[in-house]
């Protein structure tokens, strides 16, 4: 957990929460649930240890309606 949160964080640390919030909504859309609750942590761990890191719940929203709406 800490090890993809750091990796996120190394890509794009503004965008690391978010994109642990996609991987966790797309893992949730394919009733994958063991890998959501992994990448749900990793968006926590992302929040704990990034001070410059996004997190604007309107976006996170956002962020789930796309992985949602690619699915279908």
């Amino acid at each position: 957990m800490q090890t993809d949160a750091r990796v996120l964080i190394q890509e794009d640390e503004r965008k690391a929460y978010y994109m642990a919030q996609r991987l966790a909504a797309r893992s949730r859309v394919e009733g994958n649930r063991a890998e959501f609750w992994h990448w749900a942590r990793v968006a926590s761990e992302v929040a704990r240890i990034s001070p410059v890191a996004e997190m604007d719940l309107e976006i996170v929203k956002a962020v789930a309606d796309e992985e949602q709406n690619r699915v279908r």
